[in-house]
């Protein structure tokens, strides 16, 4: 069975989500060495063992390292991409919106690579937007031009993370799906905070 290439419609709304009026934020990272030197704890979802035959029914529940997570698209289901020694996570219909959520609440931090693939699962280049949610209401969105296999993105927050969606920004000619790979996860350690004058 082959990979849907039906359009669907995308609410523009969920990319403009008002943060709150806290002074809250999310921290975006476009390097992942100094995205895992600001975390602690990260764990991976590599998507070893998914399948990129045929497709998979949404919801997902999956792991990355210790913390569990689900995963869900917005009409049908999901289908791997890559190959069987690299699977990468896609989608069966190419506007699909993956979501990620279910999070812990200990992590504060989560990030990956994000990309296009093809009808056959195989990497293409083209845009991808992600964007970060917290539990204080705080929104980040990010769109990667050009996104290739070694794009990353990472959110830290200062807050829970409550989700993080993927979508591709479909090409004037042609479909392009959204793809995931190495899902991190991870929690944040802060130092304590100086006491004034020594006194707790």
């Amino acid at each position: 069975m082959g990979r849907l290439s039906t359009r669907t419609s995308f609410t523009a709304a969920t990319l403009l989500l008002a943060a709150g009026a806290s002074q809250a934020a999310i921290t975006v990272y476009t390097d992942q060495a100094a995205f895992l030197a600001a975390v602690s704890a990260p764990g991976v979802d590599t998507y070893l063992g998914f399948s990129i035959t045929g497709s998979t029914p949404s919801p997902i529940n999956r792991a990355a390292g210790p913390y569990n997570y689900t995963g869900t698209v917005t009409t049908t289901s999901f289908f791997g991409a890559g190959t069987v020694a690299d699977p990468w996570l896609s989608t069966n219909t190419a506007t699909d919106t993956i979501t990620f959520n279910a999070f812990p609440p200990e992590v504060f931090a989560a990030g990956g690579l994000f990309f296009g693939s093809n009808v056959s699962g195989g990497f293409a280049a083209g845009d991808i937007t992600v964007v970060a949610s917290d539990g204080n209401g705080a929104v980040s969105a990010q769109t990667i031009t050009g996104a290739t296999q070694t794009s990353f993105r990472g959110f830290v927050s200062d807050f829970p993370l409550t989700s993080l969606t993927v979508r591709s920004v479909q090409p004037g000619a042609g479909f392009l799906w959204p793809t995931v790979d190495n899902l991190t996860l991870a929690i944040v350690s802060r130092p304590d905070p100086i006491l004034a004058d020594g006194f707790e």
